[in-house]
């Protein structure tokens, strides 16, 4: 397996870790606060990383595929609606005195089962068309 790839997984791991321990009940505020900070680095990291080095050949490769293209253009087209999403979140709940409440907890729902669902199929689709490509 592509090295990036594996990179790529692991920092899926890791934020769902993140956005997982922040549903522990149990922490304290600042330590959720803490948590969502971390999640959210990580993630702008992930986004990087993909941006310098999974699009570039994903795209290339995709002038010559047409359903590649249609893929390429759907992940982008939709990564753009979750980070915003998720830059909203981050915006409004990370804070150090950001109230941890029901509101709180749905909007975390709401965007953990978002970015779950993207990260499962990022890796089922993207990463496997670039694996493809590297062979």
């Amino acid at each position: 397996m592509a090295r990036l790839i594996d990179e790529l997984k692991r920092d899926h791991v890791a934020i769902e870790d993140m956005l997982n321990r922040v549903k522990d009940t149990s922490i304290t505020n600042k330590e959720a606060h803490r948590l969502l900070l971390a999640a959210q680095s990580t993630l702008l990291a992930h986004l990087r990383k993909e941006d310098a080095q999974l699009y570039p050949v994903l795209n290339k490769a995709a002038q010559a595929d047409q359903a590649l293209k249609r893929t390429v253009d759907f992940y982008a087209q939709d990564m753009e609606e979750i980070s915003g999403n998720a830059v909203a979140f981050f915006r409004k709940f990370s804070a150090d005195d950001a109230v941890i409440d029901i509101e709180f907890a749905k909007a975390l729902g709401r965007l953990f089962a978002t970015i779950s669902r993207r990260l499962r199929s990022e890796e089922n689709t993207l990463y496997a068309a670039y694996e493809k490509l590297q062979h």
